[in-house]
């Protein structure tokens, strides 16, 4: 039987993309959330970088139990295993973090939960190897760049890699990320930005996330 760690994982990878996004608004979060499943997405990360992200993640789980039963959503910027408890509790599918924490690895990994650290370096990368991470956030994406990928991987055969910051909805783009050797790309403020939540400009969102799952099925 495979587990619910290799059905996301799968996902992630069946989707190229991983949408993220914080927003303040509840509302906001709810709207952007339900914009990016009608454009296919099925599996997503909010992320913990302010005040109302527990509450909103709560409500973003209500809504997805509700409506988007086949949707995974995970939780992101996960840095301290206190906040590992409070959104496992709060139920959420799978962790992303933006640096290496043996301690948040250790609780996920004792509750069979698919962890993704960010790393920047082939030493954090080993780190991360050494406490079981099946997935890896290149982060930040665009100081590295597809280069970072090309000279790595050989280095750790087999392991996946998905880049994080800066990557473009844009074709050309996408295939240097891909030819270099990624599985999966996150994208945030290129897909998800300021002007797209302060202004509610949610079909907009929609066909740019449609156009960017389809580039990334053609670059892979």
């Amino acid at each position: 039987m495979i587990s619910n760690k290799h059905k996301i994982l799968d996902a992630i990878l069946e989707q190229g993309m991983l949408p993220l996004f914080y927003q303040d608004s509840e509302a906001g979060s709810v709207e952007i959330l339900r914009s990016l499943y009608k454009s296919g997405v099925r599996v997503f990360e909010y992320t913990n970088r302010g005040k109302s992200a527990l509450p909103n993640f709560k409500k973003l789980k209500e809504v997805r139990d509700a409506e988007m039963p086949d949707l995974y959503l995970g939780i992101g910027t996960i840095k301290t295993p206190a906040d590992a408890h409070a959104f496992i509790e709060a139920g959420t599918d799978f962790i992303v973090a933006p640096i290496v924490n043996p301690a948040v690895a250790e609780i996920a990994n004792k509750i069979g939960m698919l962890w993704i650290p960010g790393c920047m370096t082939p030493t954090e990368i080993n780190v991360a190897q050494e406490h079981k991470a099946m997935l890896i956030k290149i982060f930040p994406a665009n100081i590295l760049g597809p280069e970072f990928i090309s000279s790595i991987k050989d280095l750790f055969a087999g392991q996946l890699f998905m880049p994080t910051g800066g990557v473009e909805i844009n074709a050309d783009n996408l295939k240097t990320w891909f030819k270099a050797g990624v599985c999966a790309v996150g994208m945030g403020s290129k897909l998800i930005s300021k002007e797209v939540m302060s202004k509610g400009l949610y079909e907009e969102l929609e066909e740019n996330t449609k156009l960017a799952l389809d580039l990334i099925q053609k670059s892979k």
